[in-house]
Formats: structure tokens, C-alpha cells, sequence
């Protein structure tokens, strides 16, 4: 595969860098964890953009760059659970400002008295977004239903992350027509939340990066900076490292995804296994190298950080990931049995993706969106 960015994407990468410097600066997510700052203007913000229109299928590596910049930004707004985790489930439901997210499990269907629709049932825990969600779709063994957030019973859960928002979100007879059922994919809408993650996770690391070198190239010790020490140097090049491996699966996968490609499913789950990896290395390094100084309230880091952290934890960590790799590959299915196409294998993590079309005589080639 050759990777790139076209022109048009450089330029949304660019755009949106822009308006999230001016829209969502450092002193604005301060305020919004310090002091309970209402994130709905930067919320309307975006929507007014156009982001929420990109499909989350064709236009996969579009979106996966907002939601790289959104990362890097620590994004408060619901923007990750309404694109990745509602929009594949429900395309077209949520009118434009309203924010939706996606019930993966723990909830149950089952035909309502007189044949008169279904009846849900259950409770699902960790829904990212559920105490700020307008729809939930809702995903059963009869199917995926459309449910407005005032159908449901939502708890907000306690989380590390002071701008990650996650619920309980509980049903209890709560009757649902035919027509709110829809025929989608789950698998496909799985593997988008799960790259949607990762690639939210690079973007966060990224930050964290970016504030650990400006740390080392300003704090001195024995008369020169510390960043000039070979022990820091090495561990600032494991994080570039494992950031940019992270980086490339996770654009792989946002590329398998927009190309139906049938790898999606082991590259969705090879970029969360990564981007999983990639977090601790760079929270491990990233506090070290700042010292004390890290663990403190005042500190920007922390908000990185802990975004990263809690994608981890989000739809599996990277030990399950990796199993579902091993499950993928040891049953030869399409997912992940090597073909003429595939047995270059993954991308070169100093290449970037863009769009193209699906492969022929073996390579895929670029082209322009």
C-alpha cells in the first residue's frame, strides 16, 4: 500500500488544527474540569463545521484526522461517541446539534405482548457519552434499535478522566416499534468505534509528547538542558516510537475501513491492541521525564494522559485485542488470512494514509479522495 495524505486532507488536517487552537485551547478544557465550563458552544461549534456530516464509512480517514486533532485537543464534546459509536449504528437519525451513542451489550429484546413491537430490557455500564446522549442505539440479539435518551434511565459513572463523560444506561420494558429497528452492520460499527479510539488515543499521546520535549529542551540540570541526556533521549524516542507504530495502524485501519477491504476487523483490532501499548509507554516516560512536576493539578499533562488512558479501557484493552488478533489468525478467515493484497503486511509507520480505491494485481494505489 502507498500512504499519504492528498492535498485536500493536508488541508482539513490543517483546518481543523486551527479552530480547535482557537476553539479549544489549553485554558478552555482547564476551565471546563476546573470549574464546570459548559462545552455546548464548542459542541455547536463543530457540528456548524460539517464534522458530524462525514460518513463514518467512505469518509473514514476524513474523520479519523478530526478525530486525531480531537485527541490532541482532549475534545470534551461528544463528537467521538456520535460519529464512531451512533452514526454507523443509525446514520441520518440525529439531526444536526444532537448527540448519539451506541449500546453494544447488555441489553436484551423480546416481542412485546400481541405481537405490538419489542420490549427492551437490561443495563449496559462504560457508554461513552450516555448522560449527554439526545439517541442511543441500541444493539440486541433481534436486531439494533433507535431509542431517545428520555426512553432510558442514565447514570453518570465516576471517571479519572474529568472531560470523558461515561453512564450507565438502563432500560426496563421499554416498548420500541418495528420501525425503530434497523438492519446494519454491528461487526462494521464495532471495528469504526474501535478505530475511532485508537486513533483518539494517538492524538492524545501526541500531545503528551509534544508538552514532555518542550519540558526537556527548557529544564536545565548541571548547566544544559535535560533533554540533551542520552537516558532521556531514548526514552522520548520510545515514545515517538510506539506513537507513530500506533499512528500508522490505526490510519490502516481507518483505510480498510473506507476501502471494505476485508482486513478491517484484524486492523481495527491491531490499531486498539497499539494504541493500548502506546499509552503506557508514554504515560510511563511522559511522568518521568517531567519528575514531579507531572503529578500536579496545575500540570496540562494530565488531561492527555488520562484521555489516553481511558481509551484503553474503552471496548477492551490491548490484551484483548491482541487476542482477538490471535483468534483472527489462527482461524484463516478473510479477516486475516494473508492474500496477494495483504502479505506486505501492515503500513510503514513514517508513511500516512489516505484514500484509494480498492486493490488490483496485488497493490493499492493512491489516489486522490
Amino acid at each position: 500500500m502507498l500512504f499519504e495524505f492528498d492535498d485536500d486532507q493536508q488541508m482539513l488536517r490543517q483546518a481543523a488544527r486551527d479552530v480547535l487552537a482557537k476553539e479549544c485551547p489549553p485554558a478552555r478544557v482547564r476551565a471546563i474540569a476546573d470549574d464546570n465550563e459548559d462545552p455546548a458552544p464548542l459542541w455547536a461549534a463543530i457540528a456548524g463545521l460539517g464534522w458530524t456530516e462525514l460518513s463514518p464509512t467512505s469518509e473514514m480517514v476524513e474523520l479519523a484526522i478530526l478525530l486525531e486533532e480531537l485527541g490532541r485537543a482532549t475534545d470534551p464534546t461528544p463528537f467521538l461517541a456520535t460519529t464512531t459509536w451512533f452514526g454507523p449504528l443509525a446514520p441520518g437519525v440525529a439531526a444536526e446539534g444532537q448527540a448519539g451513542t451506541a449500546v453494544f451489550d447488555g441489553v436484551s429484546a423480546h416481542p412485546a405482548p400481541l405481537g405490538d413491537g419489542w420490549l427492551l430490557d437490561g443495563t449496559a455500564h462504560h457508554v461513552l457519552d450516555g448522560d449527554r446522549a439526545d439517541w442511543f442505539a441500541v444493539v440486541t440479539d433481534a436486531g439494533v434499535f433507535t431509542v431517545p435518551a428520555s426512553e432510558a434511565n442514565v447514570t453518570r459513572e465516576a471517571a479519572f478522566d474529568p472531560l470523558l463523560h461515561v453512564a450507565d444506561v438502563s432500560f426496563w420494558q421499554v416498548r420500541v416499534s418495528e420501525e425503530q429497528r434497523r438492519d446494519v452492520d454491528v461487526a462494521l460499527a464495532r471495528d469504526i468505534a474501535l478505530t475511532g479510539l485508537a486513533i483518539t488515543m494517538v492524538g492524545a499521546c501526541r500531545r503528551v509528547l509534544e508538552l514532555t520535549l518542550d519540558h526537556v529542551r527548557a529544564r536545565e540540570q548541571f548547566g544544559a538542558p535535560i533533554g540533551s541526556f542520552q537516558a532521556v533521549k531514548h526514552k522520548a524516542a520510545d515514545m515517538h516510537v510506539a506513537i507513530e507504530r500506533a499512528r500508522a495502524l490505526a490510519y490502516f485501519a481507518a483505510l480498510a475501513i473506507a476501502e471494505q477491504d476485508p482486513r478491517r476487523t484484524l486492523a481495527a483490532a491491531m490499531a486498539k491492541a497499539s494504541a493500548g501499548e502506546c499509552a503506557t509507554v508514554v504515560f510511563e516516560n511522559g511522568f518521568q521525564l517531567f519528575g514531579g512536576m507531572g503529578f500536579t493539578w496545575e500540570n496540562d499533562l494530565q488531561f492527555a494522559l488520562k484521555r489516553a488512558l481511558a481509551g484503553e479501557l474503552l471496548l477492551g484493552g490491548a490484551d484483548t485485542h491482541r487476542a482477538r488478533i490471535a483468534a483472527i489468525m489462527l482461524d484463516g478467515s478473510p479477516d486475516g488470512a494473508p492474500t496477494a493484497a495483504g502479505a506486505a503486511g501492515p503500513p510503514n509507520p513514517d508513511q500516512h494514509p489516505k484514500s484509494q480505491p480498492a486493490p488490483t494485481a496485488g497493490e493499492h494505489h493512491a489516489t486522490a479522495v
